[in-house]
């Protein structure tokens, strides 16, 4: 008996922390991060500000729920080795910044990385891996989005490993969010490490530039992440980068067609713009309830691009209840009709079915075979096929 208990006591010490918290993320996350707008310039009252914005457009009613401040926060270690965030512009402390945004009954996320230095040269998690989520449990940290900037010949899956087991020791559940843009291929090994994880490079707020380091617009990216649908689910998601819906680079129809697709994608659902300061076209974009039902879909399934006629294609993700939502997407430059057939659904052509659309928040009647739409140029149509 002493020795089986010995080897309990073994295996439990080898992998009782191995695992990931379990019932998180069963949908895609759904909140906002500071980078895309704000790059470095984070505080605590930017920080309270958002949150109170959040609940007051209505965003926390359609659904967001984090509040992540990413790089920058935090300044050095003190000679404990605890990590310290910048006392002038976190003049409270972290533990306070996440009791605020508690009290407005959202979750509060923070940012590190597994290497050295972060992207922005402040200290990374690499050694302080155990200390540092102690740190985030002791402050109320909801979310832990994980970078990969200083990491040398570090091996990825061991390190994010080392960081989920870290989390889960500290005893607080956290969403781990994986970030080291898609180069380890983490979608291959990473369902059992983290929650969700970065598959491309950073996404830029445009519809199609790119730069040499492999940083794009949506659209680039949405190309990057098409084939690895079969990866994302319920617990385990496919991250394309959060969204530039609202910031200066997108159009109205631009940014509803990057909506529109990440949405299909079933991909976490990250804002990345001034919540204190939308235009009504912008919060309509953020908080369609319709759409953003179709992302939050039980089922878990990530949309397939059925069809790909040059600019002209054809997303279909299948839902719980049976029913499909389809995105028609145009990335020409002038309107052109789309149309889906019912036997790209996986329905039979003689079905009947009913037609609603997503964003006109209209029935458009019941149709037998296939479904035709005009879509305006840089945009999408949004569907979705009942039998």
């Amino acid at each position: 008996m002493k020795k089986l208990l010995i080897v309990i006591g073994i295996l439990w010490g080898a992998t009782g922390y191995a695992q990931k918290f379990e019932g998180l993320a069963l949908t895609p996350p759904m909140g906002w991060n500071s980078w895309n707008k704000f790059g470095c310039n984070v505080s605590e009252t930017l920080i309270k500000e958002i949150a109170d914005a959040m609940v007051s457009s209505g965003m926390k009613e359609a659904g967001y729920e984090y509040v992540i401040i990413d790089d920058c926060w935090q300044v050095g270690r003190d000679a404990d080795g605890n990590i310290i965030p910048d006392p002038e512009r976190f003049p409270l402390g972290m533990k306070a910044v996440a009791d605020y945004v508690h009290s407005l009954g959202l979750k509060f996320g923070i940012y590190s990385d597994a290497g050295t230095k972060t992207c922005q040269r402040r200290p990374g998690s690499r050694g302080y891996e155990f200390q540092d989520a102690r740190t985030y449990a002791l402050w109320g940290v909801d979310y832990v989005k994980y970078d990969w900037c200083n990491t040398t010949t570090q091996d990825a899956q061991a390190s994010y490993q080392l960081m989920r087991d870290a989390i889960h020791k500290a005893g607080r559940p956290m969403v781990f969010s994986l970030c080291d843009w898609g180069w380890s291929k983490p979608w291959l090994w990473a369902k059992d490490v983290g929650h969700l994880w970065r598959a491309t490079d950073d996404i830029m707020d445009c519809w199609d530039c790119e730069d040499d380091r492999n940083n794009a617009g949506f659209t680039i990216l949405l190309d990057r992440v098409a084939d690895i649908y079969s990866y994302s689910g319920p617990g385990h998601w496919n991250d394309p980068d959060m969204l530039e819906v609202g910031n200066s680079g997108l159009t109205v129809s631009e940014s509803r067609a990057h909506f529109s697709l990440w949405c299909i994608l079933a991909a976490p659902l990250i804002a990345g713009n001034d919540l204190r300061n939308m235009s009504e076209e912008t919060l309509e974009i953020l908080t369609n309830k319709e759409v953003i039902a179709v992302d939050q879909d039980s089922l878990g399934k990530s949309g397939i691009r059925v069809r790909d006629d040059g600019d002209l294609e054809v997303w279909v993700k299948q839902l719980a209840d049976g029913s499909r939502a389809v995105v028609l997407f145009n990335r020409s430059l002038t309107p052109e009709n789309i149309s889906v057939s019912w036997t790209e659904l996986g329905y039979p052509s003689y079905l009947k079915a009913a037609v609603r659309d997503l964003w006109q928040h209209q029935d458009l009647g019941k149709f037998t075979g296939s479904f035709t739409a005009e879509v305006p140029p840089h945009d999408a149509v949004m569907i979705r096929v009942t039998p």
